[in-house]
């Protein structure tokens, strides 16, 4: 019995939109690097790319549990000493609502040179507008 591997050229890639108002971020995150990745499909192969195409919209409408919004931090530097700089999810989502699922679901993906360009796959919007209907994107429902 051989076991199945996916080969670059028989790959099938889709579309999906995702409307993000009122889904949980954490688990919206996880089922968006699942899709990234291709594991709900039943060809999925560690070393391939059969992940599809995944437009997040809404972005700005997630929704966190507990006291996230004040106590969540997103930290960054600059190189230099004291450089150090930091802003709550509350900030965030009112200055950069798609950095936050897009920092969420890198998180979620393992740290490889696979990953860095599936990651490229996921297209985020903050709100219900985006430039991708000539794909035909086909609307997902995501239960959280």
């Amino acid at each position: 019995m051989k076991t199945y591997v996916a080969k670059p050229d028989d790959r099938q890639r889709d579309w999906y939109v995702v409307d993000a108002e009122g889904q949980t971020l954490g688990r919206l995150a996880t089922s968006l690097a699942d899709m990234l990745r291709g594991k709900r499909k039943p060809e999925y192969t560690p070393h391939i790319d059969t992940g599809d195409f995944v437009v997040v919209i809404n972005a700005e409408k997630i929704r966190v549990t507990g006291d996230k919004l004040n106590s969540k931090r997103y930290w960054r530097h600059s190189g230099y000493p004291g450089g150090i700089r930091s802003r709550t999810l509350a900030e965030m989502l009112e200055k950069q609502p798609e950095e936050v699922i897009r920092k969420a679901v890198k998180g979620m993906m393992p740290r490889n040179s696979l990953a860095r360009k599936q990651l490229l796959k996921l297209k985020v919007y903050a709100g219900p507008d985006h430039p991708h209907e000539a794909q035909k994107p086909e609307t997902l429902e995501i239960k959280t």
